[in-house]
């Protein structure tokens, strides 16, 4: 079952990443003002694209560490418990 799983898994990873297209991280009024920027001779809005991704990437980036930082923080660490054998009344 757990091999079924895995293939399926691996296969919808496979089908996604070959069906990715090329995208591009722009509202259709920034892509008008970067293309008319890059005709009439500025290069402003060259690095548009680039900046709208990068802007993208930081939320995702801040949430990653923050997980990252609580699982380092709260895992369950290897700690020897030493009890005694005999029964435990909890009355």
């Amino acid at each position: 079952m757990k091999t079924v799983k895995k293939f399926l898994l691996l296969f919808m990873f496979l089908f996604v990443i070959s069906s990715a297209t090329q995208v591009s991280a722009q509202c259709a009024m920034c892509t008008l003002n970067a293309d008319n920027s890059t005709q009439n001779g500025n290069t402003e809005g060259n690095g548009l694209n680039d900046g709208i991704l990068y802007l993208l990437a930081a939320p995702y980036l801040a949430v990653a560490a923050v997980g990252f930082i609580w699982y380092k923080k709260y895992r369950r660490k290897n700690v020897a418990v030493h009890m005694r054998s005999g029964k435990i009344n909890l009355n």
